[in-house]
């Protein structure tokens, strides 16, 4: 079962989640920070927590569990 089921997706934000949707677009941090109007150290605070909740140690793995 994916961490991004049940209870992890209910710990996400609305903010963490439109990021993390971004990020399983293919956009990159500078991208996502564009698009929502955000620094790029903000997108990767968002990234940081998604992972720590979802209890993943890196981008690439969160991007394939997205």
């Amino acid at each position: 079962m994916s961490p991004f089921t049940g209870e992890i997706l209910n710990q996400l934000s609305d903010r963490e989640l439109e990021v993390l949707g971004y990020l399983a677009e293919g956009h990159t941090y500078s991208s996502i920070a564009r698009r929502m109007n955000l620094s790029p150290h903000t997108v990767d605070t968002y990234l940081r927590r998604i992972r720590g909740k979802a209890g993943v140690s890196n981008r690439a793995h969160l991007m394939v569990l997205a």
